[in-house]
């Protein structure tokens, strides 16, 4: 129990950074657009790679030394554009939350998009592969600790993604989605600035 609550506790501690992924499964929260699809994608995708940590995975990812460049960079060039396509929806405005609208995207693109900010963010791995990898080599039986990792990030990413229903009345105003645009591109711009730096 003790391994399982410090994998759920450190887990929890390292999702919770308002980042590119998190900003999205808000957006996607509030439109209240594929919500289950985004935060099941999110979820098994740390799922994915805190099993990879936690049995060992992360010490192959320190041995190749030109995929942290390549992910890096990668990542980088993904956020500035997907950042500058924020602060084009919402230098154009003219979005608003009706709740008869859906569909408006396709649920293939949303999660392309979804995977991208996930499974191209070297910061992912990082946290996931490398951190959670090397704290959980110090408990006899990883498991727990990997179990409880997971639960967090399940617990984490529902919350935020349907907890987001929560802000719908404020986003029935198109100045709120100007205003979440421009908060969604300057931290895409935020984290490929650390990525590039």
């Amino acid at each position: 129990m003790e391994s399982a609550l410090a994998g759920f506790a450190l887990g929890l501690s390292l999702i919770m950074a308002i980042g590119a992924q998190n900003a999205f499964v808000l957006r996607q929260g509030i439109r209240r657009e594929y919500v289950f699809a985004v935060c099941l994608t999110c979820a098994l995708s740390d799922a994915i790679l805190i099993a990879a940590g936690v049995s060992g995975f992360g010490i192959l990812v320190t041995k190749m030394p030109w995929l942290e460049p390549l992910m890096r960079w990668g990542g980088a060039a993904f956020l500035i554009v997907y950042g500058a396509r924020s602060f084009r929806a919402a230098w154009q405005g003219g979005e608003h939350l009706d709740a008869a609208e859906t569909g408006r995207s396709s649920l293939k693109g949303v999660l392309l998009t979804c995977l991208l900010l996930t499974w191209a963010n070297p910061h992912v791995y990082l946290d996931t592969v490398v951190l959670l990898g090397s704290v959980a080599s110090q408990y006899p039986d990883r498991l727990p600790f990997a179990l409880g990792a997971m639960t967090a990030s399940f617990l984490f990413f529902f919350s935020l993604g349907y907890g987001a229903r929560l802000l719908a009345p404020l986003f029935r105003r198109p100045v709120a989605w100007r205003v979440l645009d421009v908060f969604v591109g300057l931290v895409m711009w935020s984290v490929a600035a650390s990525l590039i730096l």
